[in-house]
């Protein structure tokens, strides 16, 4: 089988796009972590399909894991899906609607750049110490369509991303399904630079869009910064956080992540 594709990035976070509107394709696991493979495959972050909408909206995403396995949203991939469902699809429109597992994403496309509006964040927890690999560390949590782990630190350099990411991304307190693991350090007020540990990837990667939201949003509740919150990725990239906030601590609404959304290169792939 021959899979026509295209490469794109999100302020270094990667992905293969495939176009399925019409559900030709039915990749197994197996296929998917092939194509995401970077020493046998195109190599990227995660895979996403551009499908027929189920419930009204312009279309619908799926997103895959480098692994294989399907998770609900990935913040920097939406970005990217916005601009490529408009380009085989021929959508003229500046805005666009998708279905995703996390629910329906909004997406403004402004030159090479897109802002999408992200779904209500949910299951805060603040300030959890947990045992990571020896240490113990001060954690908090929230769900931005995937759950993400964030933990504030001095020096972000230092950090053994890999280490304490999977001893936090695989422990008990996250089970059954795990997390994705943030290190943040403040560089000023609203201002913000992070490492990653990405679930499904199982390693550092240069962005992750969801968890940029999750480190803007606790960055807020921990220092009451205001919108919008500048976030500078490991890839080099600064990505915007907005939202709007409620009576009560975490009650966000209108949040949204602005940022890149490259096109890379187009092939073919044999599977």
């Amino acid at each position: 089988m021959t899979l026509s594709f295209t490469k794109m990035n999100g302020a270094g976070n990667d992905f293969v796009m495939l176009d399925n509107r019409d559900a030709s394709l039915a990749l197994t696991h197996a296929q998917i972590a092939r194509l995401c493979d970077r020493h046998r495959g195109i190599g990227a972050d995660g895979l996403l399909l551009v499908e027929s909408p189920q419930s009204g909206a312009d279309f619908r995403m799926r997103y895959y894991n480098a692994d294989g396995g399907e998770a609900e949203m990935c913040g920097n991939g939406a970005r990217c899906f916005a601009r490529f469902a408009r380009k085989v699809s021929g959508h003229t429109g500046e805005t666009i609607a998708f279905e995703t597992l996390a629910g329906v994403i909004g997406a403004r496309c402004l030159g090479d750049g897109v802002q999408i509006e992200m779904s209500a964040p949910h299951s805060y927890a603040v300030a959890t110490t947990l045992d990571a690999g020896g240490e113990e560390l001060t954690v908090h949590s929230v769900n931005t369509g995937v759950p993400h782990a964030v933990i504030f630190v001095d020096d972000l350099e230092s950090v053994e991303v890999s280490r304490l990411g999977a001893a936090i991304r695989y422990h008990p307190h996250f089970s059954p399904k795990g997390t994705n693991v943030n290190f943040v350090n403040v560089r000023a007020p609203g201002e913000i630079a992070i490492r990653t540990y990405e679930r499904g990837v199982e390693g550092e990667t240069l962005a992750c869009g969801t968890g940029v939201v999750a480190c803007a949003l606790i960055h807020h509740l921990e220092t009451g910064a205001s919108a919008p919150i500048r976030i500078q990725v490991r890839g080099g990239e600064t990505l915007l956080v907005g939202f709007e906030t409620g009576a009560t601590a975490g009650d966000f609404t209108n949040v949204t992540l602005s940022g890149p959304a490259d096109f890379v290169f187009d092939g073919d792939v044999t599977l």
